[in-house]
């Protein structure tokens, strides 16, 4: 199992923020992590830019974007944007991309959003379109392109890993992709699920399905201090309170409702957040975490719902669900450098 890491643009916002991402990629990059994956939301930072910057910080690891969508940025935008990094690093970007959340581009920016799902596949074709021999695309369905050629190619064509969380998504990512990101803390039940239902898609598009890549971000957190726990668990009730709550997301805790009242807890938490009032005004990240109770939600999710999805506690908690994910066909886990700096525990990681 390889490891992988999230970075986001809250860093550079604080003094010397810049040199402390750069430091913190390097050091996972010292650690062995595979990959580095920049967040992009429409309110947040420019993530390939940011990427651009690691590159030249780097030797080893492979940087993409996590996840950027052809609503925030045109699909010759991302041919762009992917092109210069590939070129940045040498050879060492992919492609995160997936659906992002539709309500904001259209309530806020007075966007036509369509099919989300086109959107995602047409984009695909059309970066493939540009990556071949000819440089020339055109499309004419969720987007427009009229048989544009470009003069500026990424010369090795990077990977495209897409987030997905719907079956339609996950097949799709299985017959045009090269995997699937699940968002943070999705169910075990929902990554099985889902890397069989991609697999499956490859099979029939003539793919081969265990050449898939599969990433799983259970905010993995390896401790025996109570605090340290306390802590993480607070964390990722924070996650649900803003990502499991979005529409359709509430997918991510696929099987866990015979244990869970997960329809009742996602209403109340919506509630105390004001998601749909939020969102119906188009309104951003920013504008929920201004809005909500973010302490009364996490009042509302319980630490045992927290920890049927999350890997979080000593190394003997964990080490099954791991395993469990292993044994599922995930082969990326996203983890921080401080938790997996023992030699011992991550050696035992990437031997998953």
């Amino acid at each position: 199992m390889r490891l992988a890491l999230s970075i986001g643009p809250a860093t550079w916002l604080q003094s010397s923020g810049v040199d402390v991402a750069v430091e913190r990629v390097q050091r996972a990059e010292a650690l062995g992590f595979d990959s580095v994956w920049a967040t992009e939301d429409p309110d947040g930072w420019d993530a390939f830019a940011a990427l651009s910057l690691l590159a030249g910080k780097t030797s080893r690891i492979h940087l993409g974007s996590g996840l950027t969508n052809p609503y925030l940025r045109h699909p010759n935008l991302i041919a762009a944007s992917i092109a210069t990094l590939q070129r940045a690093s040498g050879g060492r970007a992919f492609l995160g991309i997936g659906r992002g959340e539709p309500d904001w581009y259209r309530r806020a920016f007075g966007m036509e959003i369509g099919s989300p799902l086109k959107r995602v596949r047409e984009t695909i074709d059309v970066l493939h379109q540009w990556w071949g021999a000819d440089a020339r695309a055109s499309n004419d369905g969720e987007f427009v392109v009229r048989d544009w050629r470009r003069s500026f190619s990424p010369g090795t064509p990077p990977p495209i890993y897409i987030g997905a969380t719907g079956r339609q998504m996950l097949a799709q990512a299985g017959a045009i992709g090269d995997g699937v990101r699940f968002n943070v803390l999705s169910s075990p039940e929902l990554i099985r699920d889902g890397i069989g239902t991609a697999r499956e898609a490859a099979g029939v598009a003539g793919r081969a399905p265990d050449a898939l890549r599969m990433f799983a971000s259970p905010s993995l957190t390896i401790t025996s201090d109570p605090e340290t726990r306390r802590r993480a668990i607070d964390a990722a009730k924070t996650t649900m309170a803003y990502i499991h709550v979005l529409p359709g997301m509430d997918r991510q805790l696929l099987g866990l409702e015979p244990d869970f009242e997960v329809a009742t807890i996602l209403s109340r938490v919506r509630n105390v957040m004001r998601t749909e009032e939020v969102l119906a005004r188009g309104g951003s990240f920013a504008d929920l975490k201004a809005a909500g109770d973010l302490s009364a939600a996490k009042t509302i999710i319980p630490d045992d719902l927290v920890l049927a999805v999350a890997a979080i506690g000593t190394w003997n908690d964990v080490e099954p669900r791991l395993r469990l994910y292993a044994d599922a066909g995930v082969t990326d886990v996203f983890a921080s450098p401080e938790t997996v700096a023992d030699d011992t525990v991550r050696a035992a990681i990437l031997a998953l």
